[in-house]
């Protein structure tokens, strides 16, 4: 797929955006990870193709400038664009408890392929949010995988909720000059 000009630069803004969004919750120790706004704003308005690329260069660059471990976390910023597109393709974004719902729908299988990244690559320990109800959640006897799991979940789906919101406040409160301009947007005006 070709992508113009105007949905070139949304995406180079969104990966600044996530970045930006990142870093603030990791410098003030949130339990959130508030990195994939820009990433589900693409996938509202320029759709899932546009939505994974924006995630996927995301971390790539954040790795490469700021955060290594951001880079492995790739895969998983890719997922949440596709998924994110595919939901407002569907629809999913029209009202803000639609992309409430939706964030949290993105939260699973961000987290399924997130699980087997922290656990193989980082031990279970990325020093993310979801690091300490990891711990604990393996001191009452849950299995590695079952905490790092559960816990990344619990995270995200709040984490994704809120992102998601953000995101179609955002694309909601654009002008109709703009936003005419991607036509993908038209599977989530209300």
């Amino acid at each position: 797929m070709k992508f113009d000009t105007r949905t070139l630069i949304l995406m180079a803004a969104a990966v600044v955006i996530n970045i930006i969004g990142g870093q603030i919750a990791h410098f003030l120790k949130l339990p959130l990870y508030l990195d994939s706004i820009g990433t589900i704003l693409v996938a509202i308005l320029g759709g899932p193709l546009a939505g994974g690329i924006t995630g996927l260069v995301t971390n790539l660059v954040w790795g490469l400038i700021l955060n290594p471990v951001a880079a492995a976390f790739a895969p998983v910023a890719l997922v949440i664009g596709v998924v994110a597109g595919l939901l407002a393709r569907a629809g999913w974004f029209r009202t803000w408890w639609q992309a409430t719902i939706s964030g949290a729908i993105v939260a699973v299988p961000s987290t399924i392929v997130a699980v087997p990244i922290i656990v193989y690559m980082f031990g279970g320990v990325t020093g993310g949010g979801p690091d300490f109800a990891a711990a604990y959640l393996l001191a009452v006897g849950q299995s590695l995988v079952q905490s790092v799991a559960f816990s990344n979940l619990g995270i995200n789906i709040i984490d994704k909720a809120v992102t998601a919101l953000i995101a179609w406040i955002v694309a909601s409160r654009l002008p109709l000059r703009l936003t005419s301009n991607f036509g993908f947007f038209e599977h989530s005006r209300v």
